[in-house]
C-alpha cells in the first residue's frame, strides 16, 4: 500500500500535469517540445510506449522522436553525440561507466529492478539439450544478450555455478536473433532477456532453467532488487531544457502508474517489440520505479550492484550512484 506521503506526491504531480496541459492549451499555436528518445525494443522499454500511445507525452506538450538502438553501448554513444536526449532503458553498468568518462552524462529518472518475481535476465536451454541447472552447462555453446554488461553478468553467474572461462563458448548475439537461434539449435543455451524467454517457451524451442540470476548470484538473495537498467536523461538535456525534462518525467511517472495497476499495458508491447499478441498478456515485467520513490534500501542495493561491477574490473573505479539519480 502506498504511503500517505507518496499518494500526496502523486496527486501533486497529477495537478501539475493538468496545469501544464492547461498552459499549453493557452499557448495554442506553440509547437510541442521535441525530445529524442533512444529505445532498446525489449519489455523494459514499455513505459515509453505507454506514455506515447496513451497520450501522456502529448498532455505534457512533448513530441517524442524514437530512435531504435540495440544495447547499452549504442544508447550511450547516442547520448554522447547528442543524437538522443533520453535513453528509455539503459543498463546501469553502461550508464555509470559513461559517467566515469564524462561526468554527469547519464542521469536516471527511474530505475528497474529484476529478480525471480520481476523477470528479465534468464538462462535457457534448447529443446533436447541435457541441462537442468546452470552448473550443467559445461561444454555448452551459449548465446548472450549483447553488450559488455550482459556478457560480464553471464560470465559472473556461470562462475558462481562453478564454470570458468574455457568450460563453455559464449557469444553475444543481437536480441532479435535469440528466438530463431534457439529454434534452429544454433546454440545449446542462452543468457537472454524477456520477451524472448516467453516466446521460446511458448513455441517449445527452449525452456528456462533459472531466472533472476543477478539478484541470486550477484546480490546473494532471490528476492533482492537488482537495479540493472533504467531511464536516463542526458546532462545537456537537463541543463538546457529543465522544464521540458521535468514534463518528460511527469509523463513517464504516469506511464509507470499505469504499469503498476493495469495489466492491459502489455498490449503496447505487441507492435513495438517482437512480442506476438497471443503471448503479450503473460510476458513478465520488471519493477519500474521512479527515482523519487526509491527507498534508502533500494539505493543501497543499487550501490551494492555497481560496487560488484567495479570490484570485478568492469568499471575503472567505484561510483556513488546517488550522484546520478535525478529527482524532481
Amino acid at each position: 500500500m502506498k504511503s500517505f506521503a507518496e499518494i500526496t506526491r502523486r496527486a501533486a504531480l497529477a495537478v501539475a500535469a493538468v496545469a501544464a496541459l492547461s498552459f499549453t492549451g493557452v499557448a495554442g499555436a506553440q509547437a510541442a517540445d521535441k525530445v529524442k528518445v533512444g529505445v532498446f525494443p525489449v519489455t523494459s522499454a514499455l513505459p515509453y510506449f505507454v506514455a506515447l500511445e496513451r497520450g501522456y507525452f502529448k498532455d505534457a506538450d512533448i513530441e517524442p522522436e524514437m530512435v531504435r538502438l540495440i544495447g547499452g553501448p549504442a544508447l550511450v554513444s547516442a547520448m554522447i553525440t547528442g543524437d538522443i536526449d533520453v535513453a528509455a532503458n539503459l543498463v546501469t553498468i553502461e550508464g555509470m561507466n559513461a559517467n566515469l568518462k564524462k561526468d554527469g552524462l547519464v542521469n536516471y529518472i527511474s530505475i528497474n529492478s529484476q529478480n525471480k518475481q520481476y523477470k528479465m535476465e534468464t538462462f535457457v536451454v534448447r529443446k533436447g539439450f541435457d541441462a537442468k541447472k546452470i552448473g550443467d552447462l559445461k561444454g555448452a555453446k551459449i548465446m548472450s544478450a549483447p553488450g559488455p554488461a550482459n556478457i560480464m553478468m553471464a560470465k559472473a553467474v556461470l562462475a558462481a555455478n562453478g564454470l570458468k572461462e574455457g568450460d563453455y563458448q559464449l557469444d553475444q548475439l543481437a536480441m532479435p536473433q535469440h528466438v530463431s537461434a534457439m529454434q534452429a539449435g544454433t546454440y545449446d543455451a542462452g543468457y537472454t532477456l524477456e520477451p524472448a524467454v516467453t516466446l521460446m517457451e511458448n513455441q517449445g524451442s527452449a525452456s528456462a532453467i533459472e531466472t533472476g540470476v543477478i539478484a541470486t548470484y550477484i546480490l546473494g538473495k532471490d528476492d533482492a532488487d537488482a537495479w540493472v537498467a533504467g531511464t536516463a536523461l542526458t546532462g545537456n538535456f537537463l541543463a538546457d531544457r529543465p522544464d521540458v525534462a521535468k514534463r518528460f518525467a511527469m509523463a513517464w511517472n504516469r506511464a509507470l502508474d499505469d504499469i503498476a495497476k493495469d495489466d492491459t499495458v502489455r498490449s503496447h508491447l505487441v507492435k513495438n517489440t517482437f512480442t506476438p499478441e497471443a503471448v503479450a498478456p503473460t510476458v513478465p515485467l520488471v519493477n519500474f520505479v521512479m527515482a523519487d520513490d526509491l527507498s534508502d534500501d533500494d539505493k543501497a542495493e543499487f550501490q551494492q550492484f555497481i560496487d560488484f561491477v567495479a570490484d570485478n574490473g568492469i568499471l575503472s573505479e567505484k561510483v556513488d550512484v546517488t550522484k546520478y539519480i535525478k529527482t524532481f
